[in-house]
């Protein structure tokens, strides 16, 4: 496909997401930064389908999607006490905000015979490395969305399209403002995962730009 690419970032306004877009921008894509409120991006509500709807019809053709937002509301709780509305909010935009969005997207990507497409997850919700407890919501909708990975990664074989998660790992944002990673490290190995060559996989994790244990 010729011409520039444009790539969408969900969650852009800020920390990990801000960092993707203007790495994508640096290396020449046009760049859809976009976030619940207009705040230096696109309004784009991931649990508001026709908020979704709306930025689809405005951006147009997407080429990379970068699922980034999302939430960390339980932290501190255990899976017997956690306020189920916690649970269902964090499902809302961590698994259903990305499945929106990509439902969206995606069929112009394979309708066109090219995508990337890049979900952000965590290492807290991998069988691998054990659910975290402490985030019960949280965790659970990062071992959903990673099922989800592997569903669009089998649906899209043979299309041109390649679909992944990324586990950037503890990264110092205004969800984790102690983390011991640097943002734009973990932005890095998310614009990877968006540009890979069109002979990389499909339906992984990465962490550290290698595929790693479910």
């Amino acid at each position: 496909m010729a011409g520039q690419r444009t790539a969408l970032v969900t969650g852009a306004n800020r920390g990990l997401g801000q960092a993707v877009a203007a790495e994508l921008s640096r290396r020449g894509l046009r760049v859809v930064p976009t976030a619940r409120k207009a705040v230096g991006a696109r309004v784009l509500d991931v649990t508001d389908a026709d908020s979704v709807r709306k930025a689809a019809e405005q951006v147009g053709a997407v080429d990379v999607l970068i699922c980034n937002a999302g939430v960390l509301l339980d932290g501190g709780t255990d899976p017997l006490s956690v306020p189920l509305d916690l649970v269902e909010r964090t499902l809302a935009v961590n698994l259903l905000g990305g499945w929106r969005v990509a439902q969206l997207f995606v069929p112009g990507m394979i309708s066109r015979g090219w995508g990337r497409v890049v979900f952000v997850s965590s290492g807290t919700g991998t069988f691998d490395g054990g659910l975290f407890t402490g985030a019960p919501g949280y965790s659970v909708s990062k071992t959903a969305l990673n099922g989800l990975t592997t569903m669009l990664a089998a649906h899209t074989k043979g299309t041109g399209v390649l679909v992944n998660a990324v586990n950037p790992g503890p990264t110092r944002t205004r969800m984790m403002p102690t983390a011991p990673r640097p943002v734009h490290e973990s932005a890095n190995d998310i614009v990877h995962a968006a540009m890979l060559s069109d002979d990389g996989p499909s339906g992984v994790l990465l962490r550290d730009r290698r595929p790693a244990p479910w």
